[in-house]
């Protein structure tokens, strides 16, 4: 598993939020944020990461580092 996966997951439960609400808060699928947690996606593009990142509040660095 990435460091993105791990990261990912690992914030979205720290604020509270369903993979499906991120996803809306973020405005891409839901199965988006599903592959990349389970991994599945391992090169998100960074368009992806950066509503991820601003839907979670943080850096498009504290997703990937």
């Amino acid at each position: 598993m990435s460091n993105i996966s791990k990261n990912l997951r690992k914030m979205r439960e720290a604020k509270g939020l369903s993979q499906e609400r991120l996803a809306r808060m973020a405005d891409v699928a839901n199965n988006t944020i599903i592959k990349i947690e389970s991994g599945k996606n391992q090169n998100p593009t960074l368009d992806t990461l950066k509503k991820i990142a601003k839907a979670l509040g943080i850096s498009v660095d504290d997703l990937i580092k």
